[in-house]
């Protein structure tokens, strides 16, 4: 992660706001009382939210580790040709 100084991000605050964003790459600035902050976009934190909330969700976890353990041996569900279709867009 890139780290800045309050002073730095205060001038040249329109070029690290748009390093943040184009880059998805959060930003740590310094102050010199010590309490430091992250720059993170919109989209970044939005993603960051459903990731957390997924980790947090019991049922969800369960849901990932079965069909993971389903796919290694190939016993999981498998769609039809016209299901597949379907689920890829292609018309007929």
């Amino acid at each position: 992660m890139d780290s800045t100084t309050v002073n730095k991000f205060r001038d040249s605050l329109k070029s690290f706001v748009e390093q943040v964003v184009n880059q998805h790459a959060p930003l740590r600035v310094t102050r010199r009382n010590g309490a430091d902050f992250v720059v993170l976009s919109a989209e970044d934190w939005e993603r960051d939210q459903e990731t957390l909330y997924v980790l947090q969700n019991n049922s969800l976890m369960r849901q990932i580790a079965e069909s993971s353990a389903t796919h290694k041996t190939h016993t999981g569900y498998t769609p039809t040709k016209v299901q597949l279709d379907e689920i890829s867009g292609v018309r007929r």
